[in-house]
């Protein structure tokens, strides 16, 4: 017998908070015994009621590719960053153009990052982003040397508040951001083939499960929304360290 809605969602959100992960609906239907089990249909109305609950808060409860949790609004985030003395990392603007090459054009090699950007990757980037966990090995080029092909994971769309990848900004927010930043990679940027994974499907076809099972076969199971983050609180997050420290990292 199915728990009452007012008691389903008080329940469903003591796991929420509890958790130190974001929970799908599979993993929320497995904590409930098979005989108070609720259906997904009821999971997903419960959750909406709590989404609504707390659209006047300083919380929110969001779905990212991983699943529904809670988080402080980005409004409020300058005041919660004081709880903590260690700043957070940054990160050097050679590994932001290799991350965000690797979003954009995925599946994709060293090599035909190296080619787009006119310099070298170093091996310490690469190490660096599969060490957060953004980034993984999903196959190899068949050519010669059969190089590796990178692409981005389930934990880096949870890092930027991402449902799917067809959330990422679109490039012409990237192209003024290059314009800004006097980045002439990203003309590069603009001319390279688009990563199968950020084609829309056809309108009049519309399946958007098989989309979505495109994007799991590529990217390998389990793997695939920042609601309004755009390119540039992208480069904000990793705001440059000073030139010496940069070029250190980019050695």
């Amino acid at each position: 017998m199915s728990l009452p809605l007012p008691e389903l969602v008080r329940i469903l959100q003591a796991l929420l908070l509890a958790a130190r992960e974001p929970l799908s609906l599979d993993r929320l239907q497995a904590l409930f015994s098979d005989a108070e089990r609720p259906a997904r249909e009821e999971l997903k109305e419960a959750l909406q009621m709590l989404q609504a609950e707390a659209e006047n808060t300083s919380q929110e409860l969001v779905e990212l590719a991983s699943g529904f949790r809670y988080q402080i609004r980005a409004d409020y985030a300058a005041w919660v960053s004081r709880l903590w003395e260690e700043k957070p990392p940054r990160y050097s603007r050679a590994l932001l153009e290799t991350l965000a090459l690797i979003a954009y054009r995925q599946p994709v090699t060293r090599g035909e990052i190296e080619e787009v950007r006119g310099v070298s990757v170093s091996s310490q980037i690469i190490r660096s982003l599969e060490d957060r966990e953004w980034i993984r090995v999903v196959g190899h080029r068949e050519v010669p040397g059969r190089p590796a092909l990178y692409a981005t994971t389930r934990h880096f769309l949870d890092y930027f508040n991402l449902q799917s990848l067809k959330d990422l900004p679109p490039l012409d927010e990237i192209r003024e951001l290059a314009e800004v930043e006097e980045k002439e990679w990203q003309d590069e940027l603009d001319q390279a083939p688009v990563s199968p994974l950020l084609q829309l499907p056809d309108e009049e076809a519309g399946d958007e499960s098989l989309d979505q099972e495109q994007d799991e076969a590529l990217l390998e199971a389990p793997l695939p929304e920042v609601s309004e983050l755009t390119f540039a609180d992208l480069a904000q997050r990793f705001d440059p360290p000073d030139e010496d420290a940069q070029d250190e990292q980019d050695q």
